[in-house]
């Protein structure tokens, strides 16, 4: 007698009747950071309290506390806000693998302070872009030396609160057009206050976001795909001086660039 044979079950599918599914390119494109503490869309809100207002129960109300939580951005796209920033810098940015060089450039304590935001934020920038030819952790750390001297507090303008401050002398307007989203940028904003500006790990996170944007900018105008020194130049606003202040500026960053690279080799 011929054997009964029995069909496999096949497994059910999760996808809901009738939607088709992402392509596998905007799937890995909606796929946060590792380092992120939220999913693609959406943004860490901290701990805090919490007012309940009065009730039929409770009359006069009471203060709670809110758990901390992802809450989801209006637009459904990507948004680093200060809460995050300060987790990240506190439980991720150390695993960067590769640091800039640590010497301090004549700078003492300070040269070296900032090595690890300095190698996680230009780690995180690069993951989220992937040039082609990613941007250098000792370039950024040779942008600060020649900017602030590692000063965090630094101001272009002692009179002026809105001129360039922090580590990267973030300016005002570029900290505004970080934070919105129906300007130059189509993804991936930073919202802070100018004084926030003053925060190490913020400062470096914006002011390497800015960077990549500057790089974007300049690749149309020159024909060609910006090299990152041609986005320092650009960022140190060398382009709207006369070219022996702009050959001095470009000398002194190279200067520092050079020791750490020498530093590299070793």
């Amino acid at each position: 007698m011929a054997k009964k044979t029995t069909k496999k079950k096949s497994k059910p599918s999760l996808k809901k009747p009738g939607v088709p599914s992402k392509p596998k390119e905007e799937q890995k494109k909606n796929k946060p950071h590792p380092w992120r503490l939220c999913p693609s869309g959406e943004h860490w809100v901290r701990s805090h309290p919490l007012h309940v207002p009065p009730s039929k129960t409770h009359t006069e109300g009471w203060v709670t506390t809110r758990g901390a939580h992802c809450a989801l951005n209006p637009s459904r796209k990507d948004h680093l806000y200060p809460h995050e920033i300060e987790e990240m810098s506190k439980l991720k940015l150390k695993k960067a693998k590769k640091k800039p060089c640590p010497i301090n450039l004549g700078f003492g304590d300070l040269g070296t302070k900032y090595d690890d935001l300095i190698a996680g934020w230009v780690q995180y920038w690069n993951d989220i872009f992937g040039p082609k030819d990613p941007l250098d952790p000792n370039l950024v750390k040779a942008l600060i030396a020649t900017e602030s001297s590692f000063e965090k507090n630094a101001l272009a303008n002692k009179k002026n609160q809105k001129s360039a401050r922090g580590l990267m002398q973030v300016t005002d307007s570029t900290r505004k057009i970080l934070g919105d989203e129906k300007g130059e940028l189509k993804d991936h904003f930073i919202s802070i206050t100018r004084k926030e500006l003053n925060d190490p790990s913020t400062n470096i996170c914006a002011g390497v976001r800015w960077l990549f944007q500057k790089r974007k900018l300049a690749s149309p105008k020159s024909g060609r795909e910006a090299n990152w020194e041609d986005v320092i130049y650009k960022y140190k606003g060398c382009d709207t001086v006369s070219p022996d202040q702009a050959k001095d500026i470009m000398k002194k960053f190279q200067k520092k660039l050079s020791e750490l690279k020498k530093c590299a080799k070793k």
